[in-house]
């Protein structure tokens, strides 16, 4: 017999320690179903049953049954008629959180928020339904449905702003930045990112979203190239979640050290590496980003490719790290490229190649965009396969100051012309 069909037992503290008792997470499931179906709605009943919704929740998700999760909210929906709106929501949201908890649930996720959103529609509970529909943006966001995520946010937010609900707001108007830089509208990212700022302004923001903001702040910053700022950012953002031991705090020592890299800071990585705060953090990310130091300090492409290949879902998949690494490999290739052609007026390309370790066309490439740059002046001959350097023409001193003089001469000219006319008038 299942856990429905078995007859229920009574909503009391009893029952509740007899599913704690139990040898395995099976029969503390069973039980605490059980004990959910007893019809009884007295006050001490209905108590006994929000504890057993808590520990059912926290049974499943360590089983990761996340389908079981999503059956269990629509069970419930006769006991959310019987129980405060505020505890309904509680309930709703624990129950939508442990789900995320389990991995691979991403579509689950967005399929429960639609259909909680449908139920709160119906029931009339806007407060609740707001808040959901934050989630299923946030979800849809991750799945980089970025159209639907942009629709649902824009609705939300007028919602909000008329209902003046601040901490709310704060959340949505994170996300809308988030989603505008990843539509790369740094702009409207900005915007986005003020507004959450003025209402957090308002309010007391609990340390975990004032991090996420500071996050986000240091984000908008670097792809500004603004690093400085970006990494004091960064810097809040990482003691606000080391406090809290959120999982975020291991992206924003990433993006503190990224900081230090970009402004020709290399060496500073091993000392914050070394620190008690980065000790705590050390793994894959923090190996990651200490050999992009290492290749940058050296000024070698090939350590950079390797640390790049060596570290590939730290780097290459951090969208954030990868496309500043991918400015900084650039500046790299081009520096070292200028050092090695420096000596030279004619050198065969496959030369240049075989002395920076990297592959003809690869280096013929660059050098074709580099001479289009006007980082150097020099032409591609490439029946010969050969790079010509040209001398830097140099600009006679004499002749900037001739046309400044002749320009000055005609301001004259022109001043005494308008003299003559107001006499002549």
């Amino acid at each position: 017999m299942s856990s429905m069909e078995l007859p229920h037992l009574p909503a009391t503290t009893e029952s509740i320690a007899k599913a704690q008792e139990a040898k395995d997470a099976s029969e503390s499931i069973s039980i605490l179903y059980r004990v959910l179906q007893d019809p009884s709605s007295s006050a001490e009943a209905l108590r006994t049953k929000e504890l057993a919704i808590t520990n059912l929740t926290n049974y499943l998700t360590k089983e990761n049954r996340a389908e079981e999760l999503r059956n269990l909210l629509t069970q419930l929906r006769p006991f959310f008629s019987l129980i405060p709106k505020a505890k309904t929501a509680k309930i709703v949201r624990g129950i939508i959180d442990a789900v995320a908890k389990i991995p691979g649930t991403s579509d689950l996720q967005i399929s429960l928020c639609k259909e909680m959103v449908e139920w709160t529609r119906a029931e009339k509970r806007t407060f609740l339904r707001q808040r959901v529909e934050a989630r299923l943006a946030a979800l849809l966001l991750e799945n980089q449905e970025y159209t639907e995520a942009l629709t649902l946010l824009t609705g939300l937010i007028k919602e909000v702003r008329r209902l003046d609900d601040k901490l709310l707001l704060v959340d949505i108007d994170l996300l809308e930045s988030k989603l505008h830089f990843s539509l790369r509208n740094l702009p409207k990212a900005k915007a986005s990112l003020t507004a959450a700022r003025t209402a957090a302004n308002a309010i007391y923001v609990p340390p975990a979203q004032q991090g996420t903001i500071d996050l986000q702040s240091g984000i908008l910053h670097a792809e500004e190239k603004d690093y400085k700022t970006a990494y004091s950012y960064f810097f809040e953002a990482f003691e606000a979640f080391s406090a809290l031991e959120d999982p975020k705090a291991i992206f924003s020592l990433k993006y503190m050290l990224l900081c230090k890299i970009m402004v020709n800071q290399a060496d500073d990585v091993a000392g914050i590496i070394s620190s008690k705060a980065g000790l705590k953090y050390l793994g894959p990310d923090v190996d990651a980003m200490k050999s992009i130091a290492d290749a940058y300090s050296k000024r070698s492409l090939k350590y950079f490719e390797t640390a790049l290949r060596d570290y590939k879902s730290q780097l290459e998949e951090d969208p954030i790290v990868h496309r500043h690494l991918s400015s900084l490999y650039d500046t790299l290739l081009e520096q070292n490229l200028c050092r090695l052609i420096e000596p030279y007026s004619r050198v065969e390309i496959a030369h240049i190649a075989e002395m920076i370790e990297l592959p003809v066309d690869h280096v013929e490439k660059k050098l074709s965009q580099m001479i289009l740059d006007k980082k150097f002046a020099g032409t591609l001959d490439q029946g010969a396969g050969c790079l010509i350097i040209f001398e830097d023409p140099k600009t006679e001193a004499i002749f900037p100051a001739t046309l400044e003089t002749i320009s000055n001469v005609g301001k004259v000219v022109d001043s005494l012309y308008m003299r003559s006319a107001k006499i002549m008038a």
